[in-house]
């Protein structure tokens, strides 16, 4: 049998190549391969407690929920003044009344529209590379010891010794008048007050409005007070609109007559409320302190408070982040533009590199970039 066993040798070629099958079709893989990524905008990531709106153009604090109660309260005073009294003021009296409160009336609600949408001088936070450089800087000995480095740093103004805290949100010294608000959770350049009746914290950008909208809402007050007064003196008939008004206007312009004088007070003093609370220029520690900021002339100081031109934001809220960036980042480094300078002394400015005198900075080995981005 071994013998009549014929073998043929095969040809390689000659047998036919199987045709790989080609790779099943994901449409929409390919359509997310394709489709670019939109970029991110800055106020996407803002670490502050803010609410924002039209795509960043309009910024609140987050506890804003005073805001509707304020301008309600000014809303239905004036409307119930326009439907029960001027009537019986224009027909007994003058047509001027309702030109005049009209008037009072447009101005107070753009003040405080513009007082509650505009930012008050937010500092933008420092970048990991900006903290680390800091660090650096506070703690330049080397030594790992138990007592923790000193966080403030001092610089002469007018002759004045001024104290600069480190602020730990932030991870950065604060410039001069200002502070960390805790309820928006950001640093506010010429910080006066958080004010919850405009749901904004109220500071360098936004404290023009704020003054001439109490002003203006305490001549509206008093406006709408004389007149309900006048028109219950002179009528027979007891409208139940003008008594609700006198009530809410009694007891409202004392407050905000008040308010009004204390703020005039403090623009021209050229004080922010919260340095006159702390009594930082008023000697109650005991030294013999003066403040820095006052140019020793009320008209001058009430032109640098309320004429000064607007300084520009500094967060960049409408900036786009960079493709590179990841979300970390960019909420640390929340919108770097226009930092180069800070009103220090009323009119006068300098660079924010002056206040910290920043050493340049040391160059970082490429093995350990990973770890000083991270700080």
């Amino acid at each position: 049998l071994k013998n009549n066993c014929e073998y043929q040798q095969i040809d390689p070629q000659a047998l036919p190549t199987p045709t790989p099958a080609p790779p099943p079709h994901h449409g929409n893989d390919r359509d997310k391969r394709e489709e670019p990524k939109r970029p991110r905008r800055k106020w996407q990531v803002f670490p502050g407690k803010n609410r924002f709106y039209c795509d960043g153009r309009i910024m609140v604090a987050r506890q804003s929920g005073v805001l509707p109660l304020t301008l309600g309260l000014i809303v239905i005073t004036s409307g119930l003044f326009f439907i029960f009294d001027c009537p019986f003021l224009v027909k007994h009296l003058t047509s001027c009344i309702p030109v005049i409160g009209g008037g009072l009336f447009v101005f107070v609600v753009i003040t405080l529209l513009q007082t509650s949408l505009t930012d008050p001088g937010i500092l933008p936070r420092a970048t990991p590379d900006e903290a680390a450089d800091i660090e650096k800087q506070i703690d330049n000995t080397g030594n790992a010891s138990y007592r923790p480095p000193p966080r403030t740093k001092e610089v002469l103004i007018n002759q004045q010794v001024v104290k600069l805290k480190y602020c730990f949100s932030c991870k950065m010294f604060r410039p001069p008048r200002t502070s960390h608000c805790s309820l928006c959770d950001n640093c506010v350049e010429r910080f006066d007050h958080h004010c919850p009746w405009v749901g904004n914290c109220v500071g360098k950008r936004n404290y023009r409005f704020f003054y001439t909208f109490i002003v203006s809402l305490s001549f509206l007050t008093a406006f709408i007070f004389g007149c309900v007064t006048t028109h219950l003196a002179l009528s027979t008939k007891n409208t139940p609109g003008s008594n609700m008004e006198l009530v809410i206007c009694f007891f409202s312009v004392w407050s905000i007559l008040g308010l009004s004088g204390f703020h005039t007070y403090l623009v021209a003093s050229n004080l922010t409320t919260n340095e006159d609370i702390k009594g930082s220029w008023s000697g109650k520690s005991g030294e013999g302190v003066t403040n820095p900021y006052s140019h020793k002339n009320i008209f001058i100081n009430c032109c640098s408070v309320l004429c000064a031109p607007m300084p520009p934001s500094l967060i960049d809220r409408r900036g786009f982040l960079p493709t590179d960036e990841s979300v970390q980042t960019a909420g640390a480094g929340i919108g770097l533009a226009a930092k180069s300078e800070i009103n220090v002394v009323g009119g006068s400015s300098q660079p924010a590199s002056g206040l910290q005198e920043s050493p340049s900075p040391v160059p970082v080995p490429p093995h350990s970039h990973q770890n000083s981005s991270s700080v």
